[in-house]
């Protein structure tokens, strides 16, 4: 495994030009830590509690369990990792003094190793979906209680993990307990070797949206001459699936997609829309990239970046910003859901909902695909067949004003509904840490 450290560097360099946050710390990766990581030594003061949430998304639900959990276990001393730079951004808003935050290791024994000697965590708690099987085996060792909270399994992962069954079961097996959203993914996790202790929901419905930013979103939305629709969180090709679509003609044997989208959209200009556009893209880097694109096909473009008051008039607004999602569906009278378009699984629609923006989604949902399903027969989300339709369901909704109030108050509904996972799970993880709870079990055979 040393002969794969140069490529890992070189990989984090390469990632770096694009995210400058890969270019920092990068020996914590491998089990070095610096002085600014000596607040979360064991010592005095309380447990140290150890939460790895990967990226954003599980930062955002760690989020979420650390204000329930705080309460629980008095002078807890926070111990974060991350292994994205979105992810290590966003964490670093829920340090207090005394926390800690730095890279996971890298899944081998050594790094591992290193970690875990160095801040000797009480309690160690993965977010959602994160299995690595030294790290497990390494917390076994040490009689560290290792968690999986938030716990989902999709068909494709358990399919992945049924096919390395040796390496995965044992790994699964070892935790000391498992959470998981739903009782679907509860069944995946039993059948790839996990005992699940519990169901108790997605954390993310607890979410409480930013009541500043969400009084923003609506305060500019109500000052608006037309009804905004988002294209939330954005991946890669769906929007030139949304250029595309804009003006649906077949294109030219010799265009490629993306020479097809921006023809139509610059032929198609002379016809002014009903509603304004709004473009999130899930990750950063894709900011630029984005607007180059938009702009490519004749379309004037806002940042967010570059609002002052109020949005400044353009085709396409861009949300070129982080941690501001809540704005955006406050500023949404609809959302279509990014990652559902492309066959890429889809992003959450809780927040949406939370917020009371009704989202229509794409075919490919399998992420979430009980929380889509669920919010589809609450009438908080609507299905469709692919980007054409979506923009013609978005566009026909927000110009339905009764319609669109009628979804927004269903969304609101679907969303409380499902609250409560928050406290059920600090209060499991307390109990685990107090010692309340089994410690590490064998392996299912």
């Amino acid at each position: 495994m040393l002969g794969a450290r140069p490529l890992l560097r070189r990989k984090l360099r390469r990632r770096a030009v694009a995210e400058p946050g890969y270019g920092h710390a990068v020996e914590e990766r491998f089990g070095h830590y610096g002085p600014a990581a000596a607040d979360a030594a064991p010592g005095a003061g309380g447990p140290v509690v150890w939460i790895h949430a990967v990226s954003l998304g599980e930062t955002r639900a760690a989020a979420i369990l650390l204000n329930a959990l705080r309460p629980l276990v008095p002078g807890l001393r926070l111990l974060l990792t991350h292994g994205t730079a979105t992810g290590r951004a966003e964490g670093a808003r829920l340090l207090q003094p005394g926390d800690v935050q730095v890279w996971q290791p890298w899944d081998t024994p050594g790094a591992v190793g290193r970690f875990l000697e160095r801040f000797r965590p009480a309690i160690g708690v993965l977010m959602e979906t994160e299995i690595w099987p030294n790290l497990i085996a390494g917390c076994r060792a040490r009689g560290v209680p290792l968690v999986l909270a938030n716990a989902r399994l999709n068909a494709r992962s358990l399919a992945g993990a049924r096919r390395l069954a040796w390496l995965s079961r044992p790994a699964y097996g070892a935790l000391a307990a498992v959470w998981a959203q739903t009782q679907g993914d509860a069944e995946r996790l039993r059948a790839a070797g996990a005992c699940v202790d519990g169901v108790f929901g997605n954390l993310k419905f607890d979410v409480v949206p930013d009541a500043a930013q969400l009084a923003q979103g609506r305060a500019w939305r109500g000052a608006g001459p037309r009804p905004v629709v988002l294209l939330a969180s954005s991946r890669e090709g769906e929007e030139a699936l949304w250029l595309q679509a804009l003006e649906p003609k077949r294109p030219g044997a010799a265009d490629s997609i993306e020479e097809f989208a921006i023809k139509s959209v610059v032929n198609g200009r002379g016809t002014a829309r009903a509603v304004q556009w709004l473009i999130v893209p899930r990750h950063p880097q894709r900011f630029a990239e984005v607007r180059a694109q938009l702009e490519a096909a004749g379309l004037s473009v806002s940042c967010r970046s570059a609002w002052g008051d109020v949005p400044a008039p353009a085709d396409v607004w861009l949300g070129d910003s982080m941690g501001e999602m809540v704005l955006y569906y406050g500023l949404a009278h609809a959302a279509l859901l990014g990652g559902s378009f492309a066959p890429l699984g889809g992003q959450n629609l809780i927040e949406a909902a939370a917020c009371g923006c009704p989202v229509v989604m794409g075919p490919h949902t399998f992420n979430f695909a009980e929380a889509a399903d669920n919010a589809a027969v609450a009438g908080a989300a609507l299905r469709v067949d692919g980007m054409a339709q979506a923009i013609a369901t978005a566009e026909a909704l927000v110009l339905d004003a009764p319609r669109q109030s009628a979804l927004q108050q269903r969304a609101l509904e679907f969303s409380a509904a499902h609250r409560g996972a928050a406290q059920a799970t600090a209060e499991a993880v307390a109990g685990v840490l107090h010692g309340r709870a089994t410690a590490a079990r064998q392996p299912d055979r």
